[in-house]
Order: structure tokens, then sequence, then C-alpha cells
């Protein structure tokens, strides 16, 4: 069984995350996907560097960002300080066995709840998607989008601290096991399947290039008509929303 510590990967994820943090295009992409399900008062699990949070408070919903490190949330605050529509910046353990007593503020409190490559960090899944829901009030939504295929876990994977990937089954049947009614389903940038498998099976880089995010980046318009035209059957990431 795989064993992570976050010290282990804080150096490669931060680089990532800068990396990603600079592609505009997919990252809005990323938010326009879950957009149509998002609603009232919403939480961001992992906000990480904010990279997905600015459009939430661009467009002005009444958000509460989270994240388990520190530095996170001080830079979160920082950045986002001068945001109206900023409800609070709070440090979260999703995977906390205390986190009911830790967070007793938090819960049932929101419309939205949303992680975005956050579940696969985590151990133990089905705890994350259990204290997800606790967030939620009642005919609340919660929005998951993880990496997608087993069979496409590679070193990328490894050094970003992934214990697995999924498919709309396999994420279907965690929010299932927590009583979440599944309201939509999907896959999610086909055209990223390629570029992870090559990078780093073929090429052996250690981390994701940022001349590759780049390129990647300005070809995300072509992309997104990809994956209409594929319905969205099949793509790097899954995304589930289910309704409490």
């Amino acid at each position: 069984m795989r064993t992570f510590e976050f010290s282990e990967f804080d150096e490669v994820g931060e680089e990532t995350l800068q990396a990603i943090g600079k592609a505009d295009r997919f990252n809005h992409w990323m938010y326009e996907t879950i957009r149509p399900w998002c609603r009232g008062e919403v939480l961001e699990i992992g906000s990480g560097a904010g990279n997905i949070s600015k459009y939430f408070l661009q467009d002005n919903f009444c958000i509460t960002l989270t994240d388990i490190r520190t530095n996170y949330c001080e830079s979160l605050k920082n950045k986002f300080s001068k945001s109206p529509s900023l409800a609070a910046v709070i440090k979260t353990d999703l995977a906390d066995p205390d986190f009911e007593n830790r967070h007793t503020a938090l819960l049932g409190t929101f419309d939205t709840v949303f992680a975005l490559n956050v579940v696969e960090h985590i151990e133990n899944d089905d705890l994350a998607i259990a204290n997800s829901k606790k967030l939620l009030k009642s005919g609340g939504h919660l929005i998951i989008l993880v990496p997608a295929y087993d069979g496409l876990y590679n070193k990328f994977d490894y050094g970003l601290g992934h214990y697995r990937r999924y498919t709309k089954s396999s994420l279907s049947t965690l929010f299932r096991n927590n009583n979440l009614n599944i309201i939509h389903r999907q896959y999610f940038n086909f055209a990223g399947i390629l570029g992870w498998f090559v990078s780093a099976n073929i090429l052996r880089n250690n981390i994701i290039p940022v001349s590759q995010v780049n390129i990647f980046n300005g070809l995300v318009p072509v992309f997104r008509l990809v994956d209409r035209l594929l319905y969205n059957r099949v793509g790097l990431s899954v995304i589930a929303v289910g309704r409490k």
C-alpha cells in the first residue's frame, strides 16, 4: 500500500500549482465546466494557490476557501483579502477523524461544496466524501473532480501524492455509499491523456514541464471542442455531482 506524507510532495505540488496557475484558459475551462451546478453559499476544499477560487470571486459567489496547509491559507488570505465575496479562509483537513468536532460551525451550512483534484490525495476517500457531505445543507450539491483511469497512473501521480485514479463507476460508488443522489457525471479533458502519458512514460519527465502546460493552455479552445464532439465520454479527469 502506498503511504504518503505531505512534506514529501510539497515541492512538486507547489511547482505544479504554479505552472497550472498560469494556464488561465485551462483553469477557466474547468471553472465553466462545474459552474452550472454551483449555487448559493460555496465552500472549496483544497483551494491551494487559488487557481479556481479567483473565478468564483470574480463572479461574486459567497465562497469559503480551505486548505490543509497553513502556508496556502495565509497566501489565500493575502491574495484575496480585498474580494468582497470572500467569506473566510479556513485550515481544514478533510480526512480528520475528529472533523465534526473541529468544524461544528461549518456543518450543514453550504449550498455547494466542491473539491478539484483533492480526493485522490486522501487515502480514505470514503471518509473524505462523508465529511464533504456533512458540510452541505439538505439539497446541497457536492462536486468532485479527480484523475481518471488507473491505467494512466504514473510517476506524475506518485510525485503529486496520488493514491489512485478513478472512473465514472468507481467515483459514483463513493457517492452512493454516502447516500448522495448523483445528478451529473462526465469525463473532462480528453486531449490531456496523450500529454500526460507521453510526458511521464516516454519523455521521462519527473514533473509536468511548464513549456508543456503553456502549449496545452494555448490549445484549450481546440481541446474544448474535442470534448464536446466526444460528448465528454472519455478524459484525463472524471467529474461527479451529487445532491444531499
